[in-house]
């Protein structure tokens, strides 16, 4: 075509920074950062933090090796306070670049949903989108809601190094940012930044670490101030959001539309794990729950008093129901005032009841006295039940446009929270349970060594005692304090469901679950408690192997824990033998067809590697998925997921999204650990919208046609024998590292800040299993911690670039590589756990770094140790990062992720140095350790807050 004359050019558009607002932000925060460490600290101390700074960035920027020996020098030569005030300016920085950041994605979000964009990956819209495309219908999506589970499960395991007072702090800068995003007058900015200023300098002000031991108490109540912050009023919203969301995309099912069960629920470890555990006892149990409920019903009456203010209508101007005429007349209020008043008189009566109730299960005391007296609620559905009497005298005079603002979301709450607000899980090791049963049997002369006992025989006994009706505990005889204590936390756990409703413990997990005798053993302790009841009717004409003569009841689910390589391998065969027994089978269907199966990221990584730990993973559940079905039992996973990739951290939504065909079907439970607590849900949007990820991702997991049949299912048999090869190499690359190298022990405890970290005041639960320096007593929680301290995360990728390296160079023939890179190339493409697998993998590499990881490496004595390890190690990296390039065609770390990429490639700049300062620290503490000298409190000082400070900069480092 001709080119017309005198066309006007049309001047393109300056291309839009997207990340400005992020980096005008965090130069706000450097700068009262510098500001408030001026005035704190002096002059002096400010120039030193910044020629730091300014060096740091100069070196990652320009790789320049001059400005690193500089940066070396330097840091070398700071006084004992010079550090501690450098390593406290790099962790705050840290700290809030993370608000920022935060900020930031919060910004994002908004934005594409004010642009009226297509729905986001992950969102509710997407995922009731994609299954519309697909052909899934509206009612099938409905019917799902309606046995559907998930379940996020806090714990307080040892990596949050966060102080309460800290998150705080951090909580106020972050809302007062976010109050930047508006339009403010130049007198509100003003203020706005003075604010930001004093909030900068409380926090410089505010300790960072603890000085004493965290207590079981102190970490129930941290986790409940994320309660009042995001789940107590998010959770609720996000459920209308759903409603409407489904309302939208299937209209046509609009009329007769119901309210969501409350399907997903919160549940809870701390105050009920015991593993591992020796501060967690009855005692404990109870107090969690006494502050669970304490919380929930400070969120009620303070609700239930608003709407009492809200909601002044008047009979004079319009009707209202019988049921609300009635509630309002057994109000201890009926002044002459609100006679026409009857929704205010319904809900001082509510509002009664409620602190009555609240007094009887514990709560220490109730801030706005209540009018009058009051029965107080029997149970929850009682006072969801007023509140609903409520709903609809509002909906049937003209009171629609009231509800929803809070009436609608405290009918919620009181569904999906009750009086326990969370369900607390009871966890113990199965060893435990076996000592116990031991001294029962033993005391009662039934079994003089049990635990001597073949496992057949074990089953055998086990059984036997199931059906008799007397129990083995005699309260006249005296028994070990650790059976006294176990005996003692079940019978509480009796105690607290008949107070707080079923829903406040309902599972009882074992870990370390080896044998089928290890559920067993729980059921019994359960008979023993009152917690179990099992009877078999003599009168049963098939005798004592029929289901039809078997009476039964249990109030706890057994759930076992699978965390090993061999565990994990096992697994199915153990539950296979466990359901096939009659009595097992029958309480299996009292459970409503339904079993749970625990299934352990963290262990199985540190047994096994990460590539090995993830297929066996897949394979476990896979098997288990096919075993259920074949038993008519569906199949509920609960995924103990850690903050590290290493311990099956990594983005919730593609780890869901990635689970085998058929495993998930609507029930899942995962943790949420540490750290990770406080960056998904310390910030109430980005916690509706980590909550939102979850259920999306349940639903299209669950919902989505799978295309296991025919040609895709031969290919998916392809991948998985290829998987399978991998893993194998994999697992003997890493076990010949860490478990069969001589020497390896001593380099891990040298070159990493393990000791250190076991003396942070970061948890109640020691860091080792016991008391030694064996690798496989540590726990796999400081063991994935120390690597990401010193910037190696080995447990995320060793082992990854040997199998893949050995499986492509078996076979000489050149045409038979290309295929096989082909292969690897397709699985990455095709198949969503695969490539989960490499994502996650590329953020750790990303957050690698071999030139720090070698200052931590000088740390070991033995230099011929040394260098022989850390040479394995970085040939190891320098194959993964090799191989992953292969597969994925990215030559650089996060190129399907720019911002992540672009963020940790900031980071790096004030990480440097804490790493480089923790090393000199580490080395000046262990000297005056090894030669008896007094230690200076100011190291161990500055030691822990460059731990605190790295965790916050790789953010999921635990």
């Amino acid at each position: 075509m001709a080119k017309q004359a005198n066309t006007p050019s049309v001047p393109k558009k300056p291309a839009v920074d997207k990340d400005a607002p992020l980096k005008e932000d965090i130069r706000l925060l450097g700068r009262l950062l510098g500001n408030v460490l001026r005035e704190q600290e002096g002059d002096a101390v400010f120039q030193v933090v910044e020629t730091v700074r300014q060096t740091a960035v100069r070196f990652r920027r320009e790789s320049d090796a001059q400005s690193g020996a500089e940066l070396n020098r330097m840091l070398k030569k700071l006084t004992r306070d010079q550090t501690v005030s450098v390593v406290r300016a790099f962790s705050y920085f840290s700290h809030l670049a993370n608000i920022a950041e935060d900020q930031h994605h919060n910004r994002r979000r908004r934005a594409h949903l004010l642009a009226g964009s297509a729905p986001q990956r992950g969102s509710i819209a997407w995922a009731l989108s994609r299954l519309d495309d697909a052909g899934v219908s509206g009612a099938t999506v409905r019917n799902f809601f309606k046995d559907a589970l998930v379940s996020p499960v806090l714990t307080a395991h040892p990596t949050e190094v966060q102080r309460k007072s800290i998150l705080d702090a951090e909580r106020e800068i972050a809302r007062l940012l976010a109050e930047r995003d508006h339009p403010l007058t130049p007198k509100e900015l003003a203020h706005n930044t003075q604010l930001l200023h004093a909030r900068v300098a409380t926090l410089w002000q505010t300790r960072m670490l603890r000085y004493s031991k965290l207590t079981v108490a102190d970490e129930i109540d941290n986790a409940l101030s994320y309660y009042r912050i995001t789940f107590l009023r998010e959770l609720p919203g996000l459920y209308e959001d759903i409603q409407s969301e489904l309302a939208a995309q299937f209209p046509q099912r609009q009329a007769a539309e119901k309210e969501l069960p409350p399907f997903v629920q919160m549940g809870s470890w701390i105050g009920g794990d015991r593993d591992g555990n020796p501060n967690v006892n009855a005692g404990t149990m109870k107090h969690a729950l006494v502050r669970q409920s304490t919380a929930i019903f400070d969120f009620y009456l303070d609700e239930v008093h608003a709407l009492g203010a809200e909601l002044s209508i008047s009979t004079l101007l319009v009707g209202v129901s019988p049921e609300l005429e009635a509630l309002a007349k057994t109000s201890p209020d009926q002044s002459d005032h609100r006679m026409d008043e009857p929704y205010r008189r319904a809900l001082i009566g509510l509002y009664a009841r409620l602190a009555a109730t609240a007094r009887n299960l514990g709560a220490a005391h109730v801030l706005r006295q209540e009018v009058g007296t009051a029965a107080p609620y029997a149970t929850t559905a009682e006072f969801t039940r007023d509140l609903q009497i409520l709903a609809d005298s509002l909906k049937s005079h003209h009171g629609n446009a009231l509800i929803k603002p809070r009436l609608a979301t405290l009918k919620r709450a009181s569904e999906i929270f009750g009086f326990h607000l969370a369900t607390l899980d009871m966890r113990q090791s199965s060893d435990v349970h076996e000592r116990v049963l031991a001294e029962l049997f033993a005391r009662a002369r039934v079994a003089d060594d049990y635990a001597a006992l073949g496992e057949e025989d074990k089953i055998a006994l086990l059984l036997d005692e199931l059906g008799k009706p007397r129990l083995l505990y005699s309260p006249y005889l005296a028994y070990s304090d650790e059976t006294d204590s176990e005996l003692t936390i079940l019978r509480t756990a009796r105690e607290v469901r008949q107070r707080y409703g079923d829903r406040a413990i309902r599972n009882y997990i074992i870990s370390h679950t080896e044998t089928v005798s290890d559920l067993l053993e729980v059921l019994l302790l359960q008979k023993e408690t009152g917690l179990l009841h099992i009877e078999w009717d003599s009168t049963s004409a098939q005798g004592a192997h029929d289901q039809r003569g078997l009476q039964a009841q249990m109030e706890l689910m057994v759930i076992p824990l699978f965390e090993t390589i061999p565990d994990l391998r096992c697994a199915a065969d153990i539950m296979q033998r466990f359901m096939a027994l009659p009595q097992v089978r029958h309480l299996i269907a009292k459970q409503g067809e339904l079993q749970e199966v625990m299934l352990g990221y963290s262990d199985s990584n540190k047994d096994g590697g990460f590539l090995t730990s993830n297929w066996e993973l897949y394979k476990a559940e896979t098997r288990l998925i096919e075993l259920f079905n074949n038993a008519g039992v569906k199949l509920r996973l609960f995924h103990g997921r850690g903050g590290t990739v290493g311990r099956g951290g990594g983005p919730s939504y593609e780890a869901i999204i990635a689970q085998p065909a058929g495993t998930v079907n609507g029930q899942i439970r995962l943790t949420e650990q540490g750290e990770i607590i406080a960056s998904k849900f310390s910030n109430p949007e980005i916690g509706r919208r980590n909550l939102e990820l979850l259920v999306a991702a349940t639903l299209e997991a669950s919902l989505m046609p799978n295309g296991t049949q025919g040609k895709e299912a031969r290919k998916l048999a392809g991948f998985e024998q290829v998987m399978e090869e991998l893993s194998e190499r994999a697992y003997h690359a890493y076990r010949n590292l860490v478990y069969e190298t001589p020497g390896f022990t001593d380099y891990f405890f040298s070159a990493t800040p393990i000791a250190e970290i076991a003396e942070l005041n970061i948890g109640s639960r020691p860091a080792s299993r016991k008391s030694s320096r064996r690798i496989e007593d540590l726990r796999a929680i400081p063991w994935g911690f120390s690597w990401g301290q010193c910037r190696l995360l080995l447990p995320g990728w060793y082992g990854f670039g040997s199998a893949v390296a050995s499986w492509l160079a078996e076979d000489d023939d050149s045409k038979e590589q290309k295929r096989r890179v082909a292969q690897l190339r397709a699985m990455f493409k095709e198949w969503p756990f695969f490539a989960t697998l490499l994502s996650n993998m590329d953020m750790v590499l990303s957050k690698t770094d071999l030139a720090v990881a070698s200052r931590y490496a000088d740390l070991v004595v033995d230099r011929k140790l040394r260098n022989s390890i850390f040479k394995r190690i970085v040939d190891e990296h320098e194959r993964t990062t090799a191989c992953l390039t292969t597969i994925t065609g990215a030559k650089e770390r996060l190129a399907g992720n720019p911002l992540l990429a672009r963020s940790i490639k900031n980071r790096f700049a004030y990480l440097d140095p804490l790493n480089h300062l923790q090393v000199e620290l580490i080395k000046r503490h262990r000297a005056a350790t090894a030669d008896g000298r007094k230690l200076d409190e100011r190291v161990r000082r500055g030691i822990h807050l460059s731990i605190n400070g790295i965790a916050a900069g790789l953010r999921n480092t635990g």
